[in-house]
This record gives structure tokens, sequence and C-alpha cells, in this order.
């Protein structure tokens, strides 16, 4: 009889227990040969301590950051209804993706991303997960390096990569000041083994050790017809927001997008780009718009939810 198995009956017989033969199992600690090491436990974000950078937001491409607007309240519309699926399943990662390129998407992750962190005193995490034609930093005119892909491959450590905007000293007029609480994952130095460096497990290893150090996480994926990245980082999220544009994006590739994730929870689709309002009935989709602000020089958007169910 095993030491062990003779600690453990003494600690029954000191409670006054009489184990049965199946209460006690020992397990013997694996040999050298056999021992996985399992994933180190993310260590906790000091917010404070996260680098500070110059950014310079596209007020024009980010119509969230103005006070007021139909931009802003179309945005307050996605946002409520992100909220309304948290209540019915637990989420707080969302990868935002499309099946083609320039269909929107990293206008709506962004957008959604400072929409959430205008309306919360907690912490938001905008991660650029293209790592082959990232947009977000010049969204947010921050620097693109270090990013993503050099924790990815091990360039860089964690803390290395993360990155808030510097408070201006007039914060009352400052654009950034209204976003302090907004933390930015550029996507980094382009790497050609980008579907390698997401297949690793790494991207859900990083979303779970910083999980705890924010309300929401958004990620921007790439186009997930062209190339399977958006797959393999749908994995370390809790759901998918889907992006198609109006007058572009054919019922044929929204339905082949949608497939792709199918391993995933949809929350809907994100129509963008919508001049006029489809008819009754053409769609099985609830609407909600968001148009730019007036003289910007693009199109007025709207942006559409499908709820599923």
């Amino acid at each position: 009889m095993s030491r062990i198995h003779e600690a453990l009956q003494r600690a029954y017989l000191e409670r006054g227990k009489v184990p049965a033969s199946g209460d006690i199992q020992v397990v013997e600690p694996p040999s050298p040969s056999t021992f996985e090491e399992s994933p180190a436990a993310g260590a906790e974000i000091v917010l404070e301590n996260i680098a500070q950078r110059t950014w310079n937001p596209s007020v024009t491409s980010l119509p969230t950051l103005a006070d007021r607007g139909a931009g802003v309240e179309q945005f307050r519309s996605l946002r409520s209804h992100v909220y309304q699926a948290r209540y019915e399943t637990p989420l707080k990662t969302i990868l935002v993706a499309s099946g083609m390129p320039s269909e929107g998407k990293s206008f709506i992750a962004a957008n959604l991303a400072i929409s959430l962190a205008r309306n919360s005193i907690h912490n938001i995490l905008l991660i650029d997960g293209d790592l082959r034609r990232p947009t977000l930093h010049e969204l947010l005119g921050a620097p693109n390096s270090p990013g993503l892909s050099d924790y990815l491959d091990g360039r860089a450590e964690l803390a290395d990569i993360m990155q808030r905007a510097r408070t201006p000293k007039n914060a009352e007029n400052g654009v950034t000041s209204k976003i302090s609480n907004l933390t930015f994952i550029a996507s980094g130095g382009y790497r050609d083994n980008s579907s390698e460096l997401l297949s690793n497990h790494h991207m859900e290893e990083l979303v779970a050790g910083v999980s705890s150090s924010f309300d929401w996480i958004v990620i921007d994926a790439p186009p997930v017809l062209p190339v399977t990245d958006a797959v393999e980082l749908a994995r370390a999220a809790d759901a998918v927001l889907l992006v198609a544009r109006g007058a572009k994006t054919t019922y044929e590739v929204a339905q082949r997008t949608k497939a792709a994730f199918s391993a995933s929870r949809t929350l809907g689709f994100v129509l963008n780009a919508v001049k006029d309002t489809p008819r009754s009935g053409s769609y099985n989709y609830n609407y909600y718009y968001h148009a730019e602000p007036e003289g910007s020089g693009r199109d007025r958007q709207r942006n559409e939810l499908e709820r599923r169910g």
C-alpha cells in the first residue's frame, strides 16, 4: 500500500468515516515522458501600466466619436442588440467578420468598440486580427507595431503589444479622452504565415488571459472566403458578428459566409452602406440603420442586424 493511500485512509478515519473500496482513487504522477505542461494562466493586466501612444483618430470614419448624430444613434442601436445577446447567453468576445474584402468589417468593429467604450466605465479591448491587410490602426491613427503577429510568433510579450491613447493636456477637448478606457492591439508586422500563427491556439490563450481585465473584447477578422484565418480566430470568440455591404455582397456570398462559421454562434448580419431600405419581405432581417455625418464625402450607411432565432 502506498504512502498516499495510507494518508488518505487516515484522513477518512480522523473524520469518523470508513471509506468504501471505491472512495479512494490514487492517481500516480505522470512520467516525465508523458507529462504535458498546461497553459500558463494569464497574468492580471495592470491597465495603468499599458503604454500610451499618440493616436489621431479619423473622425470621418469613426462617427461614434461625435456626441450626437445619426451615426451615434445607429451604433447605439447595434450596441443595444449586442447587450441583449449577452442577456440571452454569456458573451464577451465578439469576432467581426465578412465574406469578402471591402465590405466594412473594420469600420463596424472600430465603431462598435468605441460605442461600447463610451457607454461603459469598464474597459474595452479592440484587436486587429487581420494580419494580412490591417486597417484599424489607420482608423485610430495609432502605431501598428509591435502588434498581434509579433506576439503570436514569440517576438513580443503581451504587455508590449497593448496600447492606449495618450490623454491630451486639455482632456475636455481631446477626441481621445472620450475613449480613455479603450485598449488596442494592432495587427503588427506582416507575416506570410498568418494562418499558421492563428492555428496554434496562442490566440485563444491570449483572449483567455486578458478576459478578466475587460468587459468587452472586439476582434476584427480578415474576410473568411479568401483565407481561413477568420475561422481560426472564431475559436477564441464567444460569437461572430457578420458584415455585408449593400449593392455589393451577393446573397450567395452572404450564405457562404454564414456557413463558414457554422461551428460558431452567429449574432447576425450588419448590412453596411445601404442607400435605400430593402423592401419588406426581401430579407429576413430586423433593420437598424447608420448614416455617416453629412459632409463626410461618403455615402450614407445603414446597418441592419439579423437576429437569430
